[in-house]
């Protein structure tokens, strides 16, 4: 005999929302690979503009820049407290990321300016994580990933971004571009978190083609010494 679910209020819930309910069940995008396609700027500045003034608004852009502009991970973003952030210095301590490794990585000062209306809104909250449930019974608790993402696609829809718009997108971009800026790859694998080296070059596949082009096609000609001759 099966037992009617019921919430807090006495109202009927659903099996989805039982923990486990999908255990054992492959997630539908299992074993899927996506390619390297990381959003330019103009594109994640629109999905931003997007967002509303409100508080809702500064909250996703706060997440925004926090994953493209220090190049966190989506876990590692929403898993921060509010004291990990240090403006003075311009860092950012993640306390567990990937492999439960810690690590200190480094923002601009352009992505704090976009990351402090949230902050001070944070600041009038219960305590908790950073990014956080801003309405109801749970206000104040950590943000799903699932709500993060859900708002990301709903933004980037409305933007008319045309492309895949998640988080880890995002991530992609930040090494593209530190690439892009001569940033030496060692200091960009520090900053992603990674072991090796081989998972920071995966990530800067995603460097347009016609760059490459562009840099090899701007190279100087071959040049010998004077003393050399012409003679081959």
């Amino acid at each position: 005999m099966s037992v009617e679910l019921l919430d807090a209020a006495g109202r009927r819930r659903s099996p989805a929302t039982v923990p486990g309910y999908r255990r054992g069940c492959p997630p539908r995008n299992k074993d899927r690979r996506y390619p390297a396609d990381p959003p330019r700027v103009e594109e994640i500045i629109a999905v931003m503009r997007a967002a509303c003034t409100g508080v809702h608004g500064a909250r996703i852009r706060a997440l925004i820049v926090i994953l493209w502009r220090a190049g966190l991970r989506i876990q590692e973003a929403l898993a921060l407290a509010e004291t990990d952030l240090e403006q003075r210095r311009g860092s950012i301590l993640v306390r567990r990321g990937k492999g439960g490794k810690r690590r200190e990585v480094g923002m601009d000062d352009w992505a704090w300016e976009q990351v402090e209306p949230w902050r001070q809104l944070r600041a009038q909250m219960p305590v908790g994580p950073l990014l956080c449930v801003i309405h109801g019974p749970t206000r104040g608790r950590a943000w799903s990933q699932t709500g993060a993402r859900a708002e990301l696609r709903r933004l980037a829809a409305i933007a008319g971004v045309r492309r895949r718009f998640a988080p880890h997108q995002l991530r992609h971009a930040h090494a593209v571009e530190m690439a892009r800026e001569g940033v030496p790859l060692p200091v960009i694998q520090r900053q992603l978190g990674h072991a090796h080296l081989g998972g920071t070059s995966t990530y800067l596949q995603g460097i347009d083609t016609t760059e490459i082009i562009n840099t090899i096609h701007a190279r100087p000609a071959p040049m010998i010494p004077a003393n050399a001759g012409i003679r081959l």
